[in-house]
């Protein structure tokens, strides 16, 4: 475990120095403030359409983050030269990616902390009602939804040379998971065999991040999530982060055989 730290510490400093979570962040912050600022009608729900916007914006936002970063962790270490000193070292390959996922998890969970907190602040400049019980859980999950991407992520940096095209592939296949994924089965109904069972297949096949969703319940003030579903679907996220990086780890290996 040890070995881990150092090589999570080195993706911190890295989002620490980049400016993607500045912007990124400066550009929810602006846009949700500007949107707060106009009173549409005089209506009283413009603080719920405030809050929508922003938690919008907050997922888009930590989608690029966490893409971004993970992407370019495996093509820089091979570009620069760096991976061969550090595999020369007591280092095995598995413990490289762990050591990477781990930093990529981290730093996307200290961006979610931020955009969190300011979700939270404007909140409360907007409207008296704010459950701070269920915006934890729903950082909660939602940084247990990022750890399948930073995965997923992950696994494409070791079959893709280049970052560009593995963050490109994974921003459309997240996006596609998300506004079509629950809805395959739907699909699959209407078609013909073999591919009503293809879309079963891939139906059941992919991780269903709308399970981490909870955007309705914060916006409208619904009561908590109960801990026994909060805590199946960590173990959820859990199941399909061993997958990817299990995944990642017989890729990488057989690449550093060949």
């Amino acid at each position: 475990m040890h070995s881990l730290w150092p090589l999570a510490l080195v993706v911190l400093k890295e989002l620490v120095r980049r400016k993607d979570f500045y912007v990124l962040f400066v550009l929810t912050a602006l846009l949700s403030v500007l949107m707060g600022s106009v009173n549409f009608f005089n209506t009283a729900q413009i603080a719920r359409y405030l809050k929508e916007i922003c938690l919008a914006l907050i997922w888009i936002s930590s989608l690029v983050i966490a893409i971004t970063t993970t992407a370019r962790q495996i093509p820089a270490e091979r570009e620069n030269r760096t991976i061969f000193p550090l595999l020369a070292k007591p280092v095995s390959r598995g413990q490289v990616l762990m050591g990477k996922f781990l930093g990529c998890w981290l730093a996307c969970g200290l961006c979610l902390l931020v955009f969190y907190a300011f979700f939270g602040v404007l909140s409360i400049g907007r409207s008296a009602e704010n459950n701070w019980l269920l915006l934890g859980q729903a950082l909660l999950l939602h940084w247990a939804m990022l750890g399948i991407l930073v995965a997923m992520t992950l696994l494409g940096s070791v079959v893709f040379a280049a970052p560009s095209s593995n963050g490109t592939i994974c921003f459309i296949v997240s996006v596609g998971i998300l506004l079509l994924g629950r809805h395959l089965n739907k699909v699959a109904l209407q078609l013909a065999e073999p591919a009503q069972s293809i879309i079963y297949a891939v139906y059941f096949a992919i991780p269903h991040f709308e399970i981490f969703d909870v955007r309705d319940l914060v916006i409208h003030h619904v009561g908590l999530v109960p801990a026994g579903p909060v805590a199946l679907a960590v173990l959820y996220a859990a199941a399909y982060v061993a997958v990817f990086l299990l995944a990642a780890r017989l890729v990488f290996r057989r690449q550093a055989l060949n």
